[in-house]
């Protein structure tokens, strides 16, 4: 066959269990051997069983023959999805010359449950005295009977807290820290785990640990009980049995309850677990609980917000690390180093009498030789202290927290450890890979891994801060400006959706976006011990626009839009209603936050990111077709531009503040007539040559400022910035030792050391949203607005700097995409690869000598000639001599 297809996924994801939407959105991926292939039509079938897509019958749908290369996000039309229904479907697609594929394999997916009241189960736990600083998790268990041959067994269950099920002995699941971080008053997520291999027939027993979690443990610096007081578990095994007939197991208060080895386990101040409380055999059937004193589980009240199926990726293990190097300290500790700062925790084997004391510390940096730098984490503990029960080697590790760290010290140890004793298990919300890049420069590559690292760390449930001290909260300025890169680097279609759901949740009744979410009382925590408050800020509110617009370039998804079309829309028309003649006032809290001796005036930036945004907004409204707002918004953009500059730039084309970040934003929105922009150019030009070839933008201007060079003639000045190792730079901290993005520039440097303790992480990401530059320019895989989702794309690599070569790789929606460039004695070599069902234009640097077959060509533009391709490998040649 010509036409191949795989990679079959429902709303973004691989048999998906328990949607919640009712109008699922297929997509698929097609291969082919030949060049300029892509769909002409398309035909899926949804059936309630394999048995009739076995004899191409979809009794849900059958869409027929639809003329049409679609094959992303394409929503169902068949009979109404019934809730926690298991389905299946397929696809088939012709080529461009009408010749049919084979149909593709079959894939499954289920629903979840799609009415609040289809939850029979009750809230259980143990009410929990307010005054315990930190509580003992909750072991609960409930034992039952199969009596039948069974057919299929889901479970679905959620917490206020998290936690962790059980069934048969064996771990439900490989999630952590379910059901993930929301506004708990608001929404909570539930999970739905298919648990057909797992039950028995005869005696079977679900088991459930219990913790604080986000919900009642130490959140950000706000403390605890942020949401409330005690944990609740809430849980339904639902039997399908062959003969036809179904049963509910469901969380009451026949479950029993008792504490257990784990007597805290909280997100910020690590565990205190005894192996010497375990109970052997809890969570099988026949355990003895009598013996054991367990009590019947509390119902607790009932819960007022809505149960929603999890919408982002599952935080899972996803890598295992061994330590490079063991040592022994003057006091007798030994310390670990991971070679890498990750975000997890560590699983530790040793063995020694009953009652020995083990305590694992976790920090990102050494103060010296024998000493954790941990004065950083403020209040956080990042320890774990584990009783031995004395039975051999023993293996721990916590089960509600995580840390950042690189360095590990472990006291109370019997015996000499190895490198084999410790394993640091990196955890994060389980976004797949979907992008790379390698160049010539060791260091550069050094970069990209820290890039890499910053977000895996990061992104956990929500896009937060930094992953050690006392904060963890999901700021959405550093969101903003870093999704772009995160997009290229990982699949966060999902993990973004959740999130654009949490600030939705915490937007205000006015129209403001909050500066984190989801929401923990940080303005009221702000306004109590920081003595400023602005109820927004530009730059972080303006993450309501930008990331569902990010989203739908990135993935095509049109439905980010829709359902955050109102929202977006209050936030704008409130930078409106709080402006004055267009020009936005200077109250905000952070402006370009962590810049270098570069503060740029607060109403400067927050006017051009209502610009912005309101850019954005129009054209959002647009592409819905909602063309009176976007006519009418594109309007107030044009206005916006000319407050900008009425009010901000003189006679002479200087911008108030007159720093790096001003000309950078002024020209990446789009802020200046083009009779203006030449005069902008030259000022930021001059400011970073003033200022020795060094950047001093924060975080605002630092991920736009190569894209702003890069575009407006200044490519080399862009690589010039890139490839600086003197401080301030990317590469200083490359320099010495980094393996992470650090949260400010100033965070160690040669000349003061450690920066003020209050706010320094060594594991961050937003100065790394250099990694879109390097993407979109450097090895130029760009998407294209007007056919997103890189249905058409961009390739227009730009070389330059100290590089002789550049390989990227991003895999798209529609297959991978390949951009590879070398530069040999002025002559450029680029081979790309184009998906089968896309287009390409290629931006050819120099003069053309070689141009493959299949090119077509469509003229010149900005000293770069252009060609159309469609799908394949493709190889040019141009001489970059002049």
């Amino acid at each position: 066959m010509s036409i191949v297809i795989s990679r079959l996924r429902v709303d973004s994801m691989e048999q998906p269990l328990g949607l919640e939407t009712r109008q699922p959105r297929f997509s698929w991926v097609l291969d082919s051997n030949r060049r300029s292939e892509r769909q002409s039509a398309y035909r899926i079938m949804v059936a309630s069983a394999v048995e009739g897509l076995q004899q191409d019958i979809g009794d849900l749908w059958d869409s027929g023959k639809i003329t049409s290369d679609r094959s992303v996000q394409i929503r169902y039309a068949g009979a109404p999805l019934q809730s926690a229904a298991a389905y299946c479907w397929k696809v088939q697609v012709w080529d461009r010359n009408g010749v049919p594929s084979d149909w593709s394999p079959v894939a499954s997916f289920s629903m979840g449950l799609l009415g609040q009241d289809e939850w029979k189960g009750e809230w259980i736990g143990k009410t929990v005295d307010p005054a315990l600083e930190l509580p003992p998790g909750l072991y609960l268990r409930k034992e039952f009977a199969i009596d039948r041959p069974i057919k299929r067994a889901v479970l679905y269950s959620t917490a206020l807290g998290v936690y962790e099920m059980y069934l048969n002995g064996s771990r439900v699941g490989d999630h952590y820290f379910a059901p993930g971080w929301t506004d708990y008053a608001v929404r909570t997520q539930y999970q739905t785990y298919d648990v057909t291999g797992l039950v028995q027939a005869g005696g079977n027993a679900l088991g459930a640990v219990l913790g604080t979690g986000w919900y009642s443990g130490h959140v950000g610096m706000m403390g605890r009980h942020r949401y409330g007081i005690s944990p609740a578990l809430l849980s339904q095994l639902q039997l399908e049995y062959e003969d036809g007939t179904t049963d509910l197991i469901s969380s009451d208060r026949s479950w029993t309850m008792n504490s257990g080895p784990i007597q805290y386990s909280d997100m910020l101040m690590g565990e205190w677990y005894d192996a010497g409380l375990e109970w052997p055999g809890w969570n099988e059937p026949g355990f003895d609980e009598a013996a054991s004193h367990w009590q019947r589980a509390e119902q607790l009240p009932r819960y007022g917000g809505r149960l929603v199926s999890q919408i982002d990726p599952p935080v899972r293990i996803t890598e295992s690390l061994k330590p490079v190097k063991v040592w022994r300290s003057e006091r007798g500790s030994y310390l670990f180093d991971l070679g890498q700062n990750m975000v997890g925790w560590v699983k530790l084997q040793t063995s020694g009498p009953a009652g020995t004391r083990i305590t694992v510390r976790h920090a990102e940096m050494l103060e010296d030789d024998d000493n954790l730098y941990t004065v950083n984490l403020r209040k956080a503990e990042q320890k774990d202290t584990y009783i031995l029960k004395g039975n051999g080697l023993e293996t721990l590790e916590p089960h509600f927290t995580f840390h950042g760290f690189r360095y590990v010290e472990v006291e109370g140890l019997t015996e000499e450890p190895t490198l084999e004793s410790v394993t640091g298990q990196v955890v994060h919300s389980d976004t797949p890979h979907s992008g790379s890049i390698e160049t010539s420069d060791p260091m550069i590559n050094q970069l990209i891994s820290n890039i890499r690292w910053g977000q895996r760390g990061n992104y956990l449930s929500v896009p937060t801060d930094c992953p050690q001290r006392d904060e963890r909260l999901g700021w959405t300025g550093d969101a903003q400006i870093f999704i772009r890169t995160a997009s290229y680097n990982m699949d966060v279609s999902r993990f973004f959706t959740k999130f654009m759901a949490d600030m939705t949740d915490a937007q205000t009744e006015a129209g403001a976006f909050p500066d984190v979410a989801p929401d923990a009382g940080w303005f009221e925590w702000k306004q109590e011990h920081v003595q400023w408050f602005a109820p927004d800020n530009s730059g972080w509110g303006d993450a309501g626009v930008i990331i569902p617009w990010t989203l739908y370039l990135m993935y095509e998804d049109r439905s980010i839009l829709e359902e955050n079309y109102d929202a977006m829309k209050r936030w704008v028309d409130y930078l409106k209603a709080n402006s004055s003649r267009l020009v936005r006032p200077d109250y905000a809290n952070y402006g370009d936050w962590l810049s270098i001796n570069a503060d740029t005036p607060n109403d400067v930036l927050a006017t051009a990111y209502f610009a912005y945004s309101t850019l954005l907004f129009s054209r959002i409204a647009g592409v819905l077709g909602r063309e009176e707002d976007a006519c009418s918004y594109s309007e107030q953009y044009g206005r916006i531009r000319e407050a900008f500059v009425r009010e901000f730039m003189d006679e002479n084309g200087i911008i108030k503040g007159d720093t790096q970040t001003v000309y950078v934003l002024a020209l990446y929105f789009g802020l200046l007539p083009d009779d203006q922009k030449s005069s902008a150019i030259r000022r930021l030009e001059q400011l970073i040559q003033s200022n020795g070839g060094h950047l001093s933008t924060g975080f605002l201007g630092v991920g736009y400022l190569l894209p702003a060079l890069t575009e407006n003639g200044l490519e080399e000045l862009a690589y010039d910035l890139l490839h600086k190792d003197t401080f301030p730079s990317w590469l200083y901290s490359v320099k010495h030792g980094a393996t992470t993005i650090w949260e400010r520039w100033d965070g160690w440097t040669d000349h003061s050391g450690f920066q003020n303790p209050g706010m320094n992480s060594f594991n961050h990401y937003s100065l790394g949203s250099v990694g879109e530059w390097m993407y979109r320019y450097m090895a130029g895989i760009d998407a294209d607005p007007e056919q997103p989702g890189f249905k058409h794309l961009v390739i227009k690599p730009c070389p330059g700097g100290k590089l002789t070569y550049v390989k990227a790789q991003y895999e798209s929606s529609y297959g991978t995409i390949g951009s590879s460039w070398r530069v040999d004695n002025g002559r450029f070599a680029l081979s790309i690869t184009v998906p089968v069902n896309t287009t390409a234009a290629v931006h050819l640097p120099g003069q053309p000598v070689q141009v493959p077959e299949g090119a077509e060509k469509l003229g010149e533009e900005q000293g770069k000639h252009r060609y159309v391709v469609g799908s394949g490998q493709y190889e040019f040649v141009s001489s970059l001599n002049k």
